[in-house]
């Protein structure tokens, strides 16, 4: 059987590939990264998979099609903790456009998006497409004007309940997968959920087509004009949650899963080590099967600072990953920034079954159980 093809966008060091090579039975067959030294770090996991490079260059219609197409596009511009310019053209978030093109261009069945809880809050602006004017507009109102405007989309985040309230970035994207004719869903889960000790919240968008292998709309980058492109066919089949076939690099998330709520208690040395945070610290051992690293690297002249092989088991992945120095050149400093912005697989796996219909599989071949995503639900 073969398997699916994931394009992978903002490829980083993977962890989203994992994820969706574990939940999809897929293997990545290209990828685009413009950080040199993440690149070779992929390319070292991924041998096979050539690097496209800089997004805004690619010319999709000569790229091998996929049937799922996942990235987790730059955070600066919508994370809390960022510049918080929003997401609008030339800004880095505003690299979802170039996502969207490629959507776009390549029609595939499954698009999966990862990001942080600033999407939900931060503003966005979408650039006016091609051929967009005020004479297209409707000649009166479509909602009277002492019309009370309110549970639009009720929600707890309240996105759009409000005529005064502006766009937000997670409405755009939605907005624009819409338009792509793509039925999203959308999920905000914490780390701690899969018995991580940290909390790093991350909000996951899992899109599927709704009219299978229609021909490319045209609806991107200077858009609205009907594509002659047709989609590729996709490879559909059913996959149950507890028979996942997955591909070898990824065979140890099946491990993971099976360990997230077993009963575990600290012993002492583990608390003698840790103090308060000995009970989390050991549920996460259990999880990733392996002994936590010395949290941080110390240093006469400038201090301890935080050790990427610690980072690195923060973020569920397996011993090297990023830090093993016969694969990677990267500086510790590089080390942490690259894990800094990756995703923890684990989180990302158990954001994909969250979307699984009550069949228990997630597939083009179940569509009647797939249902778009009521928002006052949305948040678990």
């Amino acid at each position: 059987m073969s398997r699916l093809r994931v394009g992978s966008l903002f490829s980083g060091y993977g962890g989203l590939d994992l994820a969706v090579e574990h939940a999809f039975n897929a293997q990545t067959i290209w990828s685009s990264e413009i950080n040199q030294p993440v690149a070779e770090l992929f390319a070292h996991h991924w041998p096979d998979a050539p690097n496209l490079g800089d997004i805004t260059a690619i010319d999709w219609h000569q790229v091998e099609p996929v049937d799922i197409l996942i990235g987790g596009f730059p955070c600066q511009d919508v994370s809390t903790a960022g510049k918080k310019a929003g997401l609008k053209p030339g800004t880095r978030s505003g690299l979802w456009s170039h996502m969207a093109q490629a959507i776009d261009a390549l029609q595939p069945e499954w698009v999966v998006i990862e990001n942080v809880r600033g999407l939900l809050s931060a503003t966005a602006i979408r650039p006016p497409t091609q051929g967009d004017n005020d004479e297209q507009c409707n000649p009166d109102l479509a909602t009277l004007a002492d019309a009370t405007l309110r549970d639009v989309g009720p929600d707890p985040w309240h996105l759009a309940d409000g005529a005064a309230r502006p766009l937000r970035a997670m409405g755009a994207v939605l907005g624009d997968l819409a338009d792509l004719r793509m039925s999203a869903r959308w999920v905000g889960i914490p780390a701690a959920l899969i018995g991580a000790p940290h909390h790093r919240f991350r909000v996951f968008i899992l899109a599927h087509r709704q009219i299978p292998h229609a021909p490319g709309l045209g609806l991107a980058m200077g858009r609205r004009e009907p594509g002659a492109r047709a989609g590729a066919s996709g490879h559909d089949r059913a996959l149950a949650p507890d028979h996942r076939l997955g591909t070898e690099r990824a065979a140890w998330l099946s491990e993971q899963e099976q360990r997230i709520g077993d009963p575990v208690a600290p012993d002492r040395a583990t608390l003698r080590r840790w103090g308060r945070y000995g009970p989390a610290i050991a549920r996460w051992q259990h999880i990733t099967g392996r002994q936590a690293p010395a949290p941080a690297l110390l240093n006469q002249t400038e201090g301890p600072r935080p050790a990427p092989a610690f980072v690195e088991w923060l973020m569920g992945l397996p011993e090297g990953w990023v830090t093993d120095p016969q694969h990677s050149q990267l500086t510790n400093s590089q080390q942490i920034t690259a894990l800094g912005n990756g995703v923890l697989p684990l989180q990302a796996v158990r954001a994909i079954d969250s979307f699984r219909g009550e069949s228990g599989q997630i597939s083009p071949d179940i569509r009647s159980a797939w249902k778009p995503c009521n928002l006052s639900n949305a948040d678990m």
